[in-house]
């Protein structure tokens, strides 16, 4: 299975997605080959890897890249956008490529408080979407968006 999380700058939200489901798809031993990649491509920003080590991810080695930098970008199972921008700039893949969007909001500029919040939600929808995809299915929006607001209430 390959999974691809898409974000508008590739810096912050779906980096911390890339940290999160590859951690929650070793507890679960789902075999995935997961990236993320940005519409267009910056930095990783330290904030995010700061509240990511906080939590015992690292993900300081990751770099900010294109879908143009990555292995093979057009053959992904499953592509998830984090931003309302990325959603909206997202190429049309295959018929076999399932699209699923989640947004949440950009942490760039505030509190790291406010980055822990974004972590969080982040992190409680990548463990639900790993967990379906463990089991044999694709969760909905609707589930991920639901994972993610359980994660802030």
């Amino acid at each position: 299975m390959r999974v691809l999380v898409l974000c508008t700058h590739n810096s912050a939200r779906s980096q911390m997605a890339e940290g999160w489901l590859r951690h929650h798809a070793r507890e679960e031993g789902l075999e995935a080959e997961i990236h993320s990649a940005g519409t267009e491509a910056t930095r990783v920003k330290p904030e995010a890897i700061q509240v990511m080590r906080e939590v015992g991810i690292d993900i300081s080695a990751h770099t900010s890249k294109t879908l143009h930098d990555l292995p093979d970008p057009w053959e992904f199972e499953l592509v998830l956008t984090v931003c309302d921008e990325a959603n909206e700039a997202c190429p049309a893949y295959p018929a076999r490529t399932t699209r699923l969007h989640v947004s949440f909001p950009d942490p760039s500029g505030q509190d790291l408080e406010r980055w822990r919040e974004v972590r969080d939600a982040i992190g409680a929808t990548s463990r639900a979407l790993v967990h379906a995809l463990a089991g044999g299915r694709t969760p909905t929006e609707t589930d991920l968006g639901a994972a993610a607001k359980g994660a802030s209430a």
